[in-house]
């Protein structure tokens, strides 16, 4: 049975104990042991985090332990997976940057604040995540991110849809969806998830979120069937 852990809290606004309960559910249909904790020792224990499968991250804002971030890093670097929705990961630790560098992306900003209708459009064929999967209408918070060059996209949205200063600016196909690679560990983050219910009102939202969380959950498994080490990713320069 494989394990997966779920760390809760930060900013209440984003239902980390709902979103919590939710992803939990979705990961016990598919056999999984899962832990949720609602503080940020659990991460203190790099090989207790290394025995995991995935981790789920759901925790908005706050600070966080720099060790507790090398940890998550290192059980990353052997096949361990991370997932998040909205800013209960790419709005988490905004001091941290190692971890905006490990997840792909930061939030700055959603401009005209929640209820925004706007469409989700996805990059078709570029990951099993997304197949047959077509695009679908959100009513929530549309996140404007910073993101990583090196993600791999799975579904944009267009910008603007609200004035504001940004508007000067050409037209940009934000990153909803993606996945990235920390060593032999799988990422996976989607924007959508500002309140849990609106997994209710896109079931879309949802089976991209379970589909990631699951493809995220493999990659320890598939470095050791491949028998992949970690040698090449060890340096010892300062990388932050």
């Amino acid at each position: 049975m494989k394990k997966a852990l779920i760390f809760q809290g930060g900013w209440d606004g984003h239902e980390p104990v709902q979103t919590s309960r939710r992803f939990a559910g979705l990961l016990q249909k598919h056999d999984y042991e899962v832990r949720i904790e609602d503080n940020l020792d659990c991460l203190a224990d790099a090989d207790k985090l290394k025995e995991l499968d995935l981790i789920v991250s759901c925790w908005t804002m706050g600070e966080i332990d720099h060790q507790y971030v090398v940890n998550l890093s290192e059980a990353l670097g052997i096949g361990v997976g991370l997932a998040g929705c909205h800013g209960g990961m790419c709005d988490s630790f905004r001091q941290n940057t190692e971890w905006q560098f490990i997840t792909g992306g930061q939030w700055i900003s959603h401009p005209g604040g929640d209820g925004i209708e706007y469409t989700v459009n996805i990059c078709h064929g570029s990951s099993p995540i997304t197949e047959g999967i077509a695009d679908f209408p959100v009513c929530s918070e549309h996140y404007y991110l910073h993101v990583d060059p090196a993600i791999e996209v799975l579904a944009t949205t267009r910008f603007p849809s609200v004035n504001y200063y940004h508007i000067s600016n050409k037209p940009v196909d934000m990153p909803v969806a993606w996945t990235k690679y920390w060593g032999n560990g799988r990422v996976f983050y989607t924007s959508l998830g500002h309140h849990d219910d609106v997994f209710d009102r896109s079931p879309e939202a949802q089976l991209i979120m379970e589909r990631g969380m699951l493809w995220a959950g493999e990659g320890k498994q598939y470095a050791l069937d491949h028998k992949l080490t970690t040698e090449r990713f060890i340096n010892s320069a300062k990388m932050y």
